[in-house]
């Protein structure tokens, strides 16, 4: 790092904010296995913690000019991002554990708006994934759903590293383009990345 800033952070955000598919590839190998594991930590939860890790490469991938690699290191913007969606997650649990009983009647509508998007939101994303075509969806279920590398996804389907890296990216690209279709845009899925 020079200067406090880390030129790889940088190279990789001025590629991300390209549209450059390597470049995402490249985050996630590096960092999925952080991001899920932080947040199976502070969910213990892990359909939860595969869905946020998916919703922070989805975020990434979508807004990468969120991030400023002067003010901290990549590694840490995406914790930090995992911590927050985890905070969220925990706070609904909560007070949909809590609240149950209310929540059935109709003058608790007031204030699920927001836990109704991210329920939506989830459940593009599981559909969306759904809907993959098998070799994508493959792929995608074992790097976000198991936390594997794409060097250990090309083992698992027995294919080379660099298909398996296509696969990932064109798969997150899929992904990105049917939550779109689906009405959440870039403002949707960033107020609820937060």
């Amino acid at each position: 790092m020079l200067g406090g800033v880390d030129d790889n952070d940088v190279r990789l955000r001025d590629a991300l904010t390209g549209g450059c598919e390597e470049a995402l590839a490249e985050v996630y190998d590096t960092h999925s296995p952080t991001v899920f594991g932080l947040a199976l930590r502070l969910t213990g939860d892990r359909g939860a913690a595969e869905d946020i890790a998916q919703e922070v490469f989805v975020e990434l991938w979508m807004r990468p000019e969120r991030y400023d690699p002067r003010r901290t290191r990549l590694r840490s913007w995406l914790c930090m991002i995992t911590r927050r969606r985890a905070i969220d997650w925990l706070r609904r649990r909560r007070t949909q554990e809590h609240y149950a009983p209310v929540l059935a009647e109709p003058a608790a509508a007031a204030g699920i708006e927001d836990d109704v998007l991210t329920a939506s939101l989830a459940a593009q994303v599981r559909t969306a994934v759904d809907e993959l075509p098998s070799q994508h969806r493959q792929a995608i279920l074992l790097a976000y759903y198991q936390g594997l590398t794409y060097q250990q996804v090309a083992r698992a389907l027995n294919i080379p590293e660099g298909t398996a890296k296509s696969r990932l990216r064109s798969g997150l690209r899929r992904l990105a383009d049917a939550l779109a279709a689906a009405g959440f845009d870039d403002l949707a899925v960033a107020k609820h990345t937060d």
